[in-house]
């Protein structure tokens, strides 16, 4: 495929903002779902995007970062959205995911 790098670059914004809203829309699967599944959720797309302002000198806070994905403050889509693991979650996250 030969596209030049700002049509590269805003295709990929393009599809990273669909993601970001495909995930604010499906507030039914959790980020330990994703973590399981995956291997990534929510909390390090936020991450991710974070490191790469830092990288660019550009500022953003954890909170700031967590909002753009979350599309609110993280503590209100937790209060809101987020359910408690069950122990098959837990047991599946140690398993696959020790390092989290």
């Amino acid at each position: 495929m030969a596209i030049d790098d700002k049509t590269r670059t805003e295709l990929e914004a393009a599809a990273f903002r669909r993601l970001v809203g495909h995930l604010r829309e499906r507030t039914d699967v959790q980020n330990i779902d994703l973590m399981n599944l995956a291997g990534f959720c929510r909390n390090c797309l936020s991450n991710w995007l974070k490191e790469e302002a830092d990288a660019r000198g550009a500022v953003m806070s954890k909170d700031e970062s967590r909002e753009a994905v979350y599309g609110m403050p993280y503590e209100t889509w937790k209060q809101t959205h987020q359910g408690a693991a069950s122990p098959e979650q837990l047991a599946a996250m140690k398993k696959a995911h020790s390092g989290h």
